[in-house]
């Protein structure tokens, strides 16, 4: 169990189980009332395939009922979390912003999930950060969206890689975050900062994984949890974040595109990152959102606080909620949408 909670310090992501991947499901979506087939004045989802940072990308744009590129809508760029995938909970949000009006583009960062690069599953903070400017490329041609109305959502480690992102693509006329997540801060320090003693022992590890690499061209990996692993042994797991996200990954919305696996040469990149630093170049609009329960909301509070470069900002609590209930669970979902609703109605025009 110790080796399963370190692991998972190192990422949480999800893992390939079988999806409901099917003539039934053609789009492969696992949330909660997703979208199964384009339907005449409802939300349509569109397959999309463009090139980020020379490596191809894919991603899927919601466009709300009766569409017409005629028009000019508002577009949001919804980031997902560490490991996870379009399918998922930034699926899930991105149909709900279409919902109510918006163009939404949910994206599979590169070397993961359906888009390409080699090593699979590397998670360097550059890449994810060009990512995001890379769907906000994209985005803004898309025919029928207004190119100086873009905002952004990021969620969880989507959410950190965010405030990095918006803190100088000022292309990003609003940014919001759902449970972020500091990457860099918790590969470095350990989750809750509690392996800060361990820090050039894990450099260490990676530097020698990236040799390995280098040489022999073998990609080292942090090893993943059993998908089959008993619901006793993950409710031994301390932490809300780690022990509900290996159900909500494992078990409950599990997609073969998520894996918990990401390269031990990664943390190199990853722990010389916080999503802290440069903070105080935002000067957007700003909601923070996370959780009165959520363990991780240490991490939000961090970076709120040095946001200091914008005077229009909010951080909004959500009573009861924990990390991962906010992803999927009401009546959390709902009130966490109806504040980005009201966020982006009165931050964009």
């Amino acid at each position: 169990m110790k080796k399963i909670i370190l692991a998972m310090v190192f990422s949480l992501s999800s893992v390939g189980a079988l999806a409901n991947v099917n003539a039934d499901n053609p789009f492969g979506l696992v949330y909660d009332n997703a979208i199964v087939a384009n339907q005449k004045g409802k939300v349509n989802i569109h397959p999309v395939k463009y090139v980020a940072h020379g490596i191809d990308v894919v991603a899927n744009v919601y466009t709300p009922a009766n569409f017409d590129i005629n028009k000019k809508y508002k577009a949001i760029v919804v980031a997902h979390p560490n490991g996870g995938v379009k399918e998922q909970v930034a699926g899930l949000y991105a149909q709900k912003l279409a919902e109510n009006g918006y163009v939404a583009i949910a994206f599979d960062a590169a070397f993961q999930g359906g888009s390409g690069g080699e090593p699979r599953n590397t998670d360097i903070p550059s890449s994810r950060i060009a990512d995001i400017r890379a769907a906000a490329d994209f985005i803004q041609n898309y025919k029928g969206v207004d190119p100086n109305e873009v905002a952004l959502l990021g969620i969880c480690g989507g959410g950190g890689y965010s405030i990095a992102a918006a803190a100088t693509d000022k292309r990003f006329k609003a940014v919001a975050t759902i449970a972020m997540f500091n990457s860099g801060r918790v590969r470095r320090n350990g989750y809750l900062d509690n392996q800060v003693d361990k820090i050039q022992e894990r450099l260490a590890d990676a530097s020698k994984a990236q040799q390995e690499y280098v040489l022999t061209g073998k990609v080292a990996y942090f090893p993943a949890p059993d998908p089959n692993m008993p619901n006793s042994e993950i409710d031994k797991i301390t932490t809300d974040l780690y022990r509900e996200g290996m159900y909500y990954y494992l078990k409950d919305y599990s997609h073969p595109n998520s894996t918990f696996a990401y390269t031990k040469a990664s943390l190199i990149e990853l722990m010389n990152f916080d999503s802290e630093d440069h903070a105080n170049l935002i000067n957007q609009p700003l909601l923070m959102i996370t959780g009165s329960k959520a363990d991780s909301k240490y991490l939000t509070d961090a970076v709120f606080e040095k946001a200091i470069g914008t005077n229009n900002k909010e951080k909004f609590v959500v009573d009861g909620a924990t990390h991962i209930s906010l992803y999927y669970k009401e009546p959390y979902v709902k009130q966490v949408l109806t504040k980005l609703l009201d966020f982006y109605n009165n931050n964009l025009k």
